[in-house]
């Protein structure tokens, strides 16, 4: 939430909108002159509610309202440029939710890395009748990471296994399992 900011000027101050025979009370000057200090911080946000609203501009505690709005829960621990692009990206991810690619994605943005995905299922097209179904019989995906160098000379450095469940429980659909392996 947004609130006082000392010395904070405002665009707009009241004492300008007043009639030229209230300019000269003390009094009125320093009310007015509290309010704009009350108001500064609202008007410059709705001012500037365009770079607000846009995910790569957002100050921080807006970029976290804003990916409530798209439904997504970046990690707090994450850096700020990886917050925007999940917020950024995050309608797009929507619509591809559920399916390989999606999840691919999203566990890209989490740890930076490539996953291997290796899912039972699979489609197919034939002309006859009798035709073997592709794939297993049970929903299963099988997702691979690799740990990622760290800063300190190229130790590896492990991802978070509990919130990578997390992310791909809330990513593969329901009925379909899964195993996550760390290399």
């Amino acid at each position: 939430m947004r609130n006082g900011i000392p010395g904070l000027p405002t665009p707009h101050p009241l004492i300008d909108r007043l009639p030229a025979v209230y300019l000269e009370q003390d009094f009125l000057q320093r009310f007015l002159a509290a309010l704009d200090d009350v108001l500064a911080p609202v008007l410059l946000s709705i001012d500037n509610l365009p770079a607000h609203l846009d995910p790569r501009s957002a100050p921080d505690d807006f970029l976290d309202w804003l990916a409530q709005w798209v439904a997504v829960d970046p990690h707090e621990g994450s850096p700020p440029e990886l917050r925007r692009a999940a917020v950024r990206g995050a309608v797009a991810r929507h619509a591809r939710r559920g399916t390989v690619g999606g999840l691919a994605e999203a566990l890209r943005l989490e740890t930076g890395t490539e996953p291997e995905i290796v899912e039972s299922g699979g489609t197919a097209w034939s002309t006859g009748p009798g035709t073997p179904l592709p794939g297993q019989g049970r929903p299963w995906v099988t997702i691979r990471i690799r740990a990622t160098g760290g800063e300190d000379r190229g130790s590896a450095r492990q991802p978070d296994r509990v919130r990578l469940e997390e992310l791909i429980g809330a990513e593969v659909p329901a009925h379909v399992g899964f195993t996550l392996e760390l290399l």
